[in-house]
């Protein structure tokens, strides 16, 4: 009895295969020239695959972009592709976190400006380190606004308030 898996590891990989892990990285490279400045500093790259991101962002024409993007997908052969797309992984969670936390506000932030006390009762018991009074000032504000049908200044202080609230919690 024979046992081929163990020989797996030493086949070479087919065109297939290896087209296939080229596009992969192809596609790690736009998404790593989709990254703000801020985000792109926190990939690990070498110091070549940043320069060409940076100059991709300062190219205009289509061709010479397509050219770069090329160039790009080249050096992400030599980078680190699990270590970026860890990265880029925990950047997407972030966003979908963040996502998740606009929601609630908004869902709260309706709740609390159509269900009055009954709504911020629920809410404090839910949320008990939220700023009591703060919130309560925030509520009466908004709904001043809206029912003398002026500009929602205070209805976003109480959304930025509330999605705050919920990102320090998690």
């Amino acid at each position: 009895m024979h046992d081929y898996e163990e020989f797996d590891d030493e086949l070479p990989k087919s065109k297939t295969q290896v087209k296939q892990e080229m596009h992969e990285l192809q596609e790690l490279g736009r998404q790593l020239t989709e990254l703000g400045p801020a985000q792109l500093a926190e990939v690990p790259l070498d110091d070549d695959l940043r320069e060409a991101i940076n100059t991709l962002h300062r190219i205009k024409s289509n061709e010479a972009r397509r050219r770069q993007m090329q160039y790009i997908g080249k050096l992400m052969r030599s980078a680190d592709g699990e270590a970026i797309e860890t990265v880029l992984h925990r950047f997407k969670e972030r966003d979908q976190l963040h996502v998740r936390f606009d929601h609630m506000a908004e869902d709260w932030r309706r709740r609390l400006l159509e269900e009055g006390k009954a709504a911020q009762s629920d809410f404090f018991e839910r949320y008990p380190q939220a700023d009591h009074q703060h919130l309560r000032q925030l509520v009466r504000d908004s709904a001043r606004e809206i029912k003398n049908q002026k500009a929602p200044t205070n209805q976003r202080k109480l959304f930025r308030f509330l999605r705050d609230l919920f990102m320090e919690s998690e």
